[in-house]
Order: C-alpha cells, then sequence, then structure tokens
C-alpha cells in the first residue's frame, strides 16, 4: 500500500467493526476476504465462530487449482462459509475469468452450495457476463456496482455493461465501493444518486444489497456517513423494498439465517 493509503495500515479487527455496526443499527455482516491464501480463509472462518455478529464467510480458494475439490472440502464443512471470491481487477489479462481453469473452477462450486463474488471493473463486465450465462445455477454477485469512474461522472459504457450483466436472474449487485471510486473525503451522497438510479433499474430491488467496504471505505469516508449514503437513498422506496435491500437480500442470497 502507498502512504496515500497510510489510514488502512493498521489492524481492523472484528471489536473494531461490532461497535459500527451498532451505531447504525446493523445486527451482522459477511467478511469478505482481502488476501489470496487459504490461511485467511482459515482465519476468517475462526473469528467467525468467536464473533456471532459475523453471519458468513466469502473465503479465497485456488478455483485454478487442480486441489481445489479438497479445498472446498476442507472449508465447506464449516456453514459459515456462504461464498468464495478472487480480485479478478488484479489480473492482467481482462479476460481471466474466462479462462478454462478458472470455468472449472466456478462448476465446482455448487456442488458445495457457493456463492461467487464477483469483484471487477467496468472493462471485465462484458467477460463477466458471458461467465454468468455458462452457470446459470450458480448465484452471482457484482461487487462495488463495479466500480465505475465516479470522479470522472462517467456513466455511457458502464451502464451499458451493467444491463447485459443484470439480465441474468442468477446476478445481484452490492451498493458498497462507491466512495472510493470518488474524490476522497470531497464527496457528497447525491453524487452517487444516478448511479444508484441505474443500478436499482438494471437490478430491481430484489437483487441489490448494501455493502460498507469497511475499513477500505475509510480511504474516502467513515463507517456510518458512507452507509447512510445508501440507507438515505432507499427511503424513497416501500418499506419491503427497503428491508430487502438493507438486508434480507443478502441473508436470502448468501442463505443466512437471520434468527441466529
Amino acid at each position: 500500500m502507498t502512504e496515500q493509503m497510510a489510514v488502512l495500515k493498521r489492524d481492523f479487527l472484528p471489536e473494531d467493526l461490532e461497535r459500527l455496526l451498532h451505531g447504525v443499527h446493523f445486527d451482522g455482516s459477511v467478511a469478505v476476504q482481502a488476501r489470496q491464501n487459504l490461511e485467511e480463509t482459515r482465519w476468517l472462518l475462526e473469528l467467525a465462530q468467536q464473533y456471532p455478529f459475523i453471519k458468513g464467510v466469502v473465503g479465497w480458494v485456488d478455483l485454478r487449482s487442480e486441489q481445489l475439490p479438497g479445498q472446498l472440502e476442507r472449508f465447506a464443512r464449516d456453514p459459515r462459509l456462504v461464498g468464495v471470491r478472487h480480485v479478478v481487477h488484479d489480473e492482467p489479462d481482462d479476460d481471466f475469468i474466462l479462462r478454462p481453469e478458472f470455468r472449472r473452477g466456478i462448476s465446482q462450486l455448487r456442488d458445495f452450495d457457493l456463492t461467487y463474488d464477483l469483484l471487477l471493473f467496468p472493462k471485465h463486465l462484458t467477460a463477466a457476463a458471458r461467465l454468468v450465462e455458462e452457470f446459470p445455477q450458480q448465484p452471482f454477485v457484482l461487487d462495488h456496482i463495479a466500480k465505475p469512474r465516479i470522479t470522472e461522472g462517467l456513466i455511457s459504457s458502464w451502464q451499458d455493461d451493467l444491463r447485459q450483466l443484470a439480465k441474468f436472474p442468477n446476478v445481484f449487485c452490492k451498493l458498497s465501493g462507491m466512495v472510493t471510486e470518488a474524490r476522497w473525503k470531497q464527496w457528497q451522497p447525491g453524487d452517487f444518486h444516478r448511479y444508484m438510479d441505474i443500478v436499482f433499474d438494471a437490478f430491481g430491488s430484489r437483487r441489490i444489497m448494501i455493502g460498507s467496504d469497511w475499513p477500505v471505505c475509510t480511504l474516502s469516508g467513515e463507517y456510518a456517513p458512507v452507509m447512510k449514503i445508501v440507507v438515505d437513498y432507499v427511503q424513497q422506496f416501500p418499506a419491503e423494498d427497503q428491508a430487502a435491500v438493507l438486508g434480507g437480500n443478502c441473508a436470502r442470497f448468501y442463505q443466512i439465517d437471520c434468527q441466529e
């Protein structure tokens, strides 16, 4: 990490998040991987065992590996593992998710009832549409609305490709990660409204979920104001749609028992 990201150069642990969650009246959260190693997946699952507010873990396994079945067998024994993710937007190959070995890995997730988080830039959306079309029974969720270039106000290409991806009913979308694509610490909530308008028009209120992208979001804004962007925006919708976006869709997608 560069010095521009110095705020992230410390430990962020469950005790830190639990206080923030309570401050905005959320009961729990899904922890999502940041590093691409099996040790982090094991560690996140251990934390979920210790802290009941961690309702699920989206971990990492090597989807390209011949040892993938063993990795899935090992981690999927824990019901707290609800999905997996690969940091695709850091891969030099824009068509990384279409490589045969990666698609072979995706094909094995349904056997373990696991979802897949798509971490992409706008340039990857076309390839993502091809991937999800190939696996219509596999649940996918698009993280951070694919990180459009909000600082520059760019919409057209991102919007068109997002709509194509949203045509597939097995794809959900997370309203998250927007503040780090805007001017850090200089944004206003209204900067994100037209992007959220497009997401809601494309996916509908039953395939969208709120996300924080904490602690990365702290580069550009504190947890509560970041969450408030979406919480305030959805006040325009009926109460049942608000409840869906602010928790229900997440629980349904990741198959989380809200009574726990």
